[in-house]
């Protein structure tokens, strides 16, 4: 509810200052079950357009546990659906969780690798709560508004998504199948900027 109702009133916003988010590839989006959804993060900015893309669906989030520090910005992205991670000692949990909540199949999950250290990890991460899961994984890339100042300027936004697949747990020929599956993540992200 409380989640709806946020996007629906970013959605308003963002139609006024900046236009109607352009989306390709929408029906890409599986609609009979809950998936993982992975992009490229760039800025506070590209997962707003990236969750209004996939709307009606509802998601959960990984979030590093520093910002749940703040009482009132950790509460909000509670209510979001936000779960909290250590990403410098993560535990089980991290994996757990959103696992579970896949399955019971109301929230997808959305996980943003940058470009840091993390980034492998979290694909890693990825491949790994989609196998247990069983759920599809979804690559979507972002370009447009990185900060709210673009906003203004109505920088035009444009979501790509990518062909949704499972992953399997073993493949012939491949030893390190999480690897593959992270190659796989990292070359639908650069097909995907390459599309018009």
């Amino acid at each position: 509810m409380f989640f709806s109702f946020v996007r629906g009133f970013i959605r308003i916003l963002i139609y006024i200052f900046n236009g109607k988010p352009k989306y390709i590839n929408q029906e890409k989006l599986p609609k009979d079950e809950t998936y993982v959804l992975i992009a490229p993060h760039r800025s506070l900015i590209d997962p707003v357009f990236i969750v209004l893309a996939a709307s009606p669906r509802q998601f959960c989030f990984m979030a590093k546990k520093e910002l749940f520090n703040n009482k009132i910005f950790g509460w909000f992205i509670t209510k979001m659906n936000a779960f909290p991670v250590d990403r410098d000692n993560p535990k089980p949990s991290a994996i757990k969780k959103p696992i579970k909540i896949l399955k019971e199949n109301k929230l997808s999950l959305v996980i943003f690798p940058s470009g840091t250290r993390h980034s492998q990890e979290l694909k890693g991460g990825a491949v790994t709560i989609a196998r247990v899961s069983n759920r599809q994984i979804v690559p979507v890339v972002y370009e447009g508004a990185y900060t709210i100042k673009d906003i203004f300027k109505r920088k035009k936004a444009t979501v790509k998504i990518g062909d949704p697949f499972y992953v399997e747990r073993k493949i012939e020929g491949i030893e390190d199948v999480n690897q593959y599956y992270s190659d796989k993540i990292q070359t639908a992200f650069e097909e995907l900027e390459q599309l018009k």
